[in-house]
C-alpha cells in the first residue's frame, strides 16, 4: 500500500508536510505505521500549483529517500496547494510513468489502495475513455486508469457524482464477473484551487486517511497517517466519505451514495 499526503490553503513550502514533520510522508517512505507494509520505495511523486493552472509535477521511480533533489525542492518550493505520494507498487512495474501523482490539464490526482480483479476488469474500463483520455493514458496501473474515469465522469462538472458514478461501475462490474477481491480507495485530487479527499473500501477495510485539525496558519492537510504522530490533532476521514476543502479552509464532508 502506498501512503500520501496532500495541503490546501496559505502559501507554504513543500517540506512543511512532505520532508520536516516527525512523521513526513518521507519518514513513511521507510517506516509507514499504518500499512501492510512499511517501506514504500516503489517510486514518488508531487504535483504542486503555482501561477499557472496546470500543477508543476516532479516524479521519479527511485524511493524517495534515495532521491538527493528532494530535499532541496521541498525546501525551496512553496505552493498553496499540492500532493505528494510514496508508492509501494501493486499493479504496474516500476517506472516513472507509473508514479503518482498523474496530472491532467489543471487536475492532479493520487491514490493509495487496489482495483480487484483489475486485470481482468481492464479491457472494459478502458472501453468507457474517450480517445483523447485513452491517449493521455501513459503508465500500466489502476490507478492512472481510475483518475481518467473521474475525469470521464464529470469530475469538472462535479466531484461528487463523478466518485459516486465511477465507484458504482467499478462495483457493478466487480459483481458481473463474480470478482471477488475488493475495490479499497483512499485518494486525493486537486483542481488548483480546492482540494479533495475520497474514502470508499467494497469490505470493512478501507486504506487509512486522516485530515488535519488545525494547522497552525490555517491550512488543511490530508494524509495517510498523522504528520505530527499526535492522532488528537487529526481526524479520520469515515470509510465511504467524500471531504471537499476549499483554500479559505471550508471543508464539507459527503456521504457517497452508491447505485
Amino acid at each position: 500500500m502506498c501512503r500520501l499526503a496532500a495541503y490546501v490553503g496559505p502559501q507554504i513550502p513543500l517540506e512543511n508536510i512532505v520532508t520536516a514533520p516527525q512523521h513526513s510522508l518521507l519518514f513513511q517512505s521507510k517506516d509507514a505505521y499504518e500499512s501492510k507494509v512499511s517501506t514504500n520505495g516503489d517510486g514518488f511523486g508531487i504535483a504542486w500549483y503555482g501561477s499557472n493552472p496546470e500543477p508543476g509535477l516532479y516524479r521519479d521511480c527511485l524511493p524517495a529517500w534515495s532521491d538527493e533533489n528532494l530535499l532541496s525542492l521541498c525546501r525551496l518550493v512553496q505552493a498553496p496547494l499540492f500532493i505528494a505520494h510514496v508508492r509501494a507498487s501493486t499493479i504496474g512495474s516500476t517506472m516513472r510513468a507509473n508514479c503518482h501523482p498523474f496530472a491532467y490539464q489543471n487536475w492532479s490526482f493520487a491514490h493509495n489502495g487496489q482495483i480487484g480483479g483489475f486485470q481482468k476488469m481492464q479491457r472494459s474500463l478502458e472501453a468507457l475513455l474517450s480517445d483523447e483520455l485513452y491517449q493521455v493514458r501513459e503508465g500500466t496501473t489502476d490507478s492512472e486508469l481510475l483518475f481518467l474515469l473521474l475525469l470521464q465522469f464529470g469530475l469538472s462538472e462535479s466531484v461528487e457524482m463523478a466518485c459516486e458514478k465511477v465507484i458504482g461501475i467499478l462495483e457493478r462490474m466487480r459483481k458481473k464477473m463474480s470478482i471477488s477481491e475488493p475495490l479499497r480507495i483512499a485518494a486525493v485530487g486537486a483542481d488548483g484551487a480546492d482540494l479533495f479527499a475520497l474514502r470508499y473500501a467494497s469490505d470493512e477495510y478501507s486504506p487509512t486517511l486522516y485530515r488535519s485539525k488545525k494547522l497552525d496558519n490555517g491550512g488543511i492537510a490530508i494524509a495517510s497517517e498523522p504528520l505530527d504522530n499526535i492522532r488528537h490533532n487529526w481526524a479520520p476521514i469515515m470509510p465511504s466519505c467524500l471531504v471537499l476543502v476549499s483554500a479559505g479552509g471550508v471543508i464539507q464532508d459527503r456521504a457517497l451514495k452508491i447505485s
